[in-house]
This record gives structure tokens, sequence and C-alpha cells, in this order.
């Protein structure tokens, strides 16, 4: 039954104002084919669930030792100390962990449990307008099952959106993105040697299904991440505003550069990769939307703004 398909959620927020319009509540799925370097949830890029170390909750209490199969875990002055390569996330040592400071990041769920989370915040969905918005990582990463949550929100009288790469089979993108009420179609290059530079794949399948994306009459808003020194140029926003205009897209959101996700690559014990790279100001972001509103767009500078 498909209400009893399962896929992978790393988390759920609700009472959103971004991703789409009104009060929304976004899931976000585990998976993602692009391996950006500003990624600000690197908990979504593998598909199977990963082992969170927060460091600052750990008391030292040897809990975790005491229940790690493998021997990964040891104290070095009062904290514990993962090692990565032997820890097969097992979830034992989060199971006994008395400040969370372990926790698994990706839980197997059902569509109707996700659904049972979402539809908790109906009412306000309905007075705001709001909806559903699957998010990531990449939603077409699991296909079926976004599908079967877009068809479940749908039968529930929700707006649904759809945050996506672009990163995926032409014909499953299709088959998702028809029961969807809004696609949020990320943009990050139009040069495919660029694009790969700051992604690690190319491009070409991204705009062909940008192409197709539109054709579909669903309402989709390109969204770029404003990266400085990669795609901060005022040409290169330009010709991303051009693309949209070609596609029929009415509206462009900019959205600046942040380091909210470096805490998250720490606990995942990996390295952020852009540690020495500077921000972005207001001035600069202006200059952004001003040179990109000439295209003709409605050009925003951050998440959903409602009209």
């Amino acid at each position: 039954m498909t209400q009893e398909m399962t896929g992978v959620v790393f988390d759920i927020e609700r009472f959103c104002l971004h991703d789409g319009p009104g009060i929304r509540t976004i899931v976000f799925l585990k998976g993602c084919p692009l391996r950006c370097a500003w990624c600000s949830n690197p908990e979504s890029q593998k598909s199977e669930p990963e082992l969170i170390y927060s460091v600052e909750r750990c008391i030292g209490c040897g809990l975790c030792i005491e229940v790690c199969p493998v021997d990964a875990i040891q104290i070095v002055e009062n904290k514990a100390v993962i090692d990565r390569k032997k820890c097969i996330v097992c979830d034992a040592c989060s199971q006994v962990c008395p400040t969370k400071a372990l926790r698994l990041s990706g839980n197997r769920m059902t569509v109707s449990q996700v659904l049972e989370e979402v539809v908790r915040d109906k009412e306000f969905f309905v007075s705001s307008g709001g909806g559903m918005t699957l998010s990531g990582g990449e939603a077409l990463s699991q296909p079926d099952f976004s599908l079967a949550l877009l068809r479940g929100a749908r039968e529930l009288g929700l707006h649904t959106a759809v945050e996506t790469t672009g990163m995926a089979d032409p014909k499953t993108m299709e088959r998702v993105l028809r029961e969807t009420d809004l696609i949020l179609y990320d943009i990050k290059h139009i040069d495919p040697v660029r694009h790969r530079e700051g992604t690690g794949v190319n491009n070409s399948v991204i705009l062909a299904n940008a192409r197709g994306a539109a054709s579909l009459g669903v309402e989709m808003i390109f969204r770029v991440p404003i990266i400085p020194n990669y795609n901060d140029q005022i040409e290169t926003i330009q010709a991303i505003a051009r693309l949209g205009v070609e596609l029929g897209l009415k509206e462009l959101h900019l959205l600046p550069y942040h380091t909210f996700g470096r805490a998250d690559y720490e606990r995942l014990g990996r390295v952020y990769p852009l540690s020495d790279l500077p921000g972005l100001s207001n001035e600069q972001m202006e200059k952004l939307r001003v040179a990109a509103q000439t295209s003709g767009l409605e050009v925003h500078v951050g998440e959903y703004v409602a009209n």
C-alpha cells in the first residue's frame, strides 16, 4: 500500500514562512547527487542515516563506549572521540546518550507517518494559503516516496511545493512535478565548467530539465544561492535571469551565502570546505538584484516572498 511506502527523512520543520506561500511544513529527504561546496545541509547528502555528534553536549559519561559493538568510541579529556572509519552507524550509542550529544540523522518513515505530522497544521495552511514543501537533499532522489507524499497531501487539500536541483531522470522528474503546485528550481550556474567546479556535476541535465519543468504549466521560480567568487558576478546572474525569461518564468530569488551549516560539518566529522570565504554585503546583493531585474523578472533577495 502507498501509505506504507517508506523513505528516509532527516527533518520535518513546522511553521516555516519560506519555501512556498503561507505557513508551511517542510519535509527534508536524505540523498543528493550534488556536492555543493557551500551546502548548508551536509547531513542531507548521503542517502543513508548518519551519526551526528555535538561535542558541546557531551559529559563524558562513557555509556556510549559500553554499548558500541565495534569499539569506535573512546573518552579523551572527558569528551567522546569517535573513530568514523570504525563506526557502523548502528544507533546503539545515541539510544543511551543522556544529553543527546549523539543522535542519528535520517529516519525511515512511512508516507502515512509523514502526512500525519504535516496535517497537524492544516488549519494554519488553510488560513494562510500554506502547505507542504518537499526539500532535501534532493527530493527527486526518492521519487516514489516523494510522489506518494505529494499525492497524499493533495488528497488532504494541501498546497504542495518541491524544491529541486533538477538533477534527475527527466521522466522521473515529470512524473513527480506534475503532482505539485509550485516548483522551486535551484540554479547555481549556467556555465557547465563552473557548475561542475562548485557542485561536482555537469549542468546539462539540470538545464534540460528546467525546460521540461517549465513546459508542465506549473508555477516555477528560479532560486540562486549567491556564492562569493563563484557566481556573484553581474553577467552570471543576468544569464540565469535570461534563461528564466526564456522559459516564461515571472520570478527569481537570490539567496545570499551564509555559514549556517558550518557546525553541521563538524558534527558529522567533516571539514567545512569554504571556511575562509567572505560574506556578501547588502550593497552587493542589491547590485545583483537590480542587474537581474533588467530582464523583466520580479527579483527578490532572500526566500519566498508572497505577492
